[in-house]
């Protein structure tokens, strides 16, 4: 049984919103009349451009948070599925960390031992 869900909105501007929510409907219809976020109240309308579902609403949660700090590269890459891109976008520019380890995973990358 689903009981979370992660989502991607694109708002009026062209930004991008991340939330989790237990009923996405629900969500969607509270962002649509302005009583969503902040963000997506003053952008709207809003469109959904993806979504995850989740057996556990702190699932859904934990993606949210993983998401809400990604690029909007890599953001869009996940959007169309496209999984070449997103994995090259996972890639940390200062090449001291990268959170590759972020599609399909909930373990963070190991310290480096040095």
């Amino acid at each position: 049984m689903i009981q979370g869900y992660m989502y991607i909105l694109e708002c009026s501007d062209g930004t991008y919103y991340t939330g989790s929510t237990k009923n996405l409907d629900l969500r969607l219809q509270q962002h649509q009349n302005g009583l969503g976020a902040l963000h997506t109240a003053k952008r709207l309308p809003v469109k959904l451009l993806y979504f995850e579902e989740f057996i556990r609403i702190d699932e859904a949660f934990y993606r949210e948070k993983q998401v809400q700090g990604w690029s909007r590269n890599k953001k869009e890459a996940l959007i169309k599925s496209n999984y070449c891109d997103l994995k090259m976008f996972s890639i940390c520019q200062n090449e001291r960390h990268s959170d590759n380890y972020g599609f399909g995973s909930t373990q963070p990358p190991k310290k480096d031992e040095n």
